[in-house]
């Protein structure tokens, strides 16, 4: 009664002269957009679309692997990326720790209280002040390592959680620590 009928739909555009820089076609109705948007939630071949999220994550997960090898920030997992990241991994890469040095140091202890005699609990008692030191030893190298970062990076820096990250680092033995060193031992970061 008050609308417009169905069938008075005006004009097509073809009439209209072309304007540069103008959209040039009508804006396309609300709902023929969400309907072209829309996809089941459960797809009909299930077992294509299983293996095909499977082959996806498969490709993200070989990218991310290459990424720790390589270094390449682009694909490394959050925990590793930045610049911040990059520099706290260089500074544990590039000297020795006391903390790369005792899980072998655990492991010959094992051996070693296969046989234990009088001097097991000497052993076992440098092995716990051992320990002790090498964490003292992470915690020296942040403490230098945090003024050195807000230095090259800024004050507004994120440092939040990159401090456990290189005392984690710096436990692990060199050949296993991924990302893979960038650095040599001795170079100058």
């Amino acid at each position: 009664m008050f609308g417009r009928k169905k069938d008075d739909q005006p004009a097509a555009t073809d009439e209209r002269p072309h304007r540069e820089g103008a959209k040039n076609r009508p804006t396309p109705r609300r709902r023929d957009q969400e309907a072209a948007r829309k996809r089941p939630l459960v797809q009909n071949d299930r077992k294509a679309a299983k293996a095909a999220d499977r082959a996806a994550r498969r490709a993200e997960g070989q990218k991310v692997r290459q990424a720790m090898v390589t270094g390449d920030d682009r694909h490394l997992p959050p925990r590793d990326k930045g610049p911040v990241r990059r520099y706290a991994r260089d500074v544990v890469d590039a000297r020795w720790s006391l903390g790369e040095l005792l899980l072998p140091l655990m492991l010959a202890v094992l051996v070693l209280s296969l046989f234990a005699g009088s001097w097991a609990t000497f052993v076992f008692l440098a092995v716990y002040v051992l320990i002790i030191i090498a964490i003292l030893d992470a915690w020296l190298l942040w403490r230098r390592t945090k003024p050195k970062i807000r230095e090259r990076f800024g004050e507004d820096a994120e440092l939040r959680g990159v401090g456990m990250y290189q005392a984690m680092r710096a436990f692990q033995m060199r050949r296993t620590r991924l990302p893979k060193p960038k650095v040599e031992r001795g170079a100058k970061v």
